[in-house]
């Protein structure tokens, strides 16, 4: 059994730095050390007073200490570790840049006045667990001993579960609304046209390199032989 320690370090990179940015995030409301109003969204305040940060910060608070703050930090910490390690293996580029396309979208989706919200990191979990669930349809996922689902079911059990613990829905349809816009551009849509038309970046990989070690295969970025350790690992991006 490994050590706290050892999972830790365990841990892809991506989920563990965007893990411990909400951990942190709702420890320093917990110490009451800010007032989450001057992190949420507001694009208000982000086009009259040009307070841009909002629309980065809002997705590094989940919850306050809570069921709902448990409940999504393990679902990121249990299937963004797995699709992280799975379907993104040795591709942290682009892994980073799926999350970075799944902000934008619920980003673009909250500027609609029926679907804003002030914070969109539980939506972006539920994105992450979408897409999880599309590359593992037939995963066999045991519920608390009770029921055992296919990971296709997945995101819909995660809904239900909001339901009864009284958090809105709006927040997991945001994020499965995202996750199947990107799962549909980047899987579906490639095949039926030979077009790639979400392919990572070169920025993303420069920022992946720059912080890590080594860089994906044909990669345009070569492998920083400097970088330092927040994206530490190898990583590889699909040739499509």
């Amino acid at each position: 059994m490994s050590t706290p320690g050892e999972y830790y370090r365990s841990l892809p990179p991506v989920s563990k730095a965007y893990g411990v940015l909400c951990l942190m995030t709702s420890s320093a409301y917990y110490l009451q050390l800010y007032d989450p109003a001057v992190i949420m969204l507001s694009y208000g305040l982000v086009l009259k007073k040009f307070q841009v940060w909002r629309l980065i910060t809002n997705f590094f608070f989940l919850a306050p200490f809570s069921i709902k703050f448990a409940i999504h930090l393990i679902m990121l910490a249990r299937y963004g570790v797995l699709l992280e390690k799975g379907a993104f293996n040795k591709r942290t580029a682009d892994f980073l840049w799926m999350m970075i396309f799944g902000a934008a979208s619920l980003l673009v989706l909250a500027a609609l006045p029926p679907l804003s919200s002030p914070f969109l990191g539980c939506s972006l979990v539920f994105m992450i667990v979408y897409v999880w669930s599309r590359e593992n349809p037939n995963a066999r996922i045991n519920i608390y001993g009770v029921v055992t689902i296919k990971g296709f079911y997945l995101p819909w059990v995660f809904l239900a579960l909001d339901l009864i613990f009284g958090i809105p829905l709006k927040t997991g349809f945001l994020g499965i609304a995202a996750g199947h816009l990107y799962y549909f551009l980047s899987v579906l849509y490639p095949p039926s046209t030979g077009r790639n038309i979400l392919k990572t970046p070169v920025w993303v990989h420069k920022l992946v390199v720059y912080w890590g070690e080594g860089t994906q295969v044909n990669s345009p970025v070569p492998p920083n032989p400097s970088a330092g350790v927040a994206f530490r690992g190898r990583s590889y991006r699909l040739n499509q």
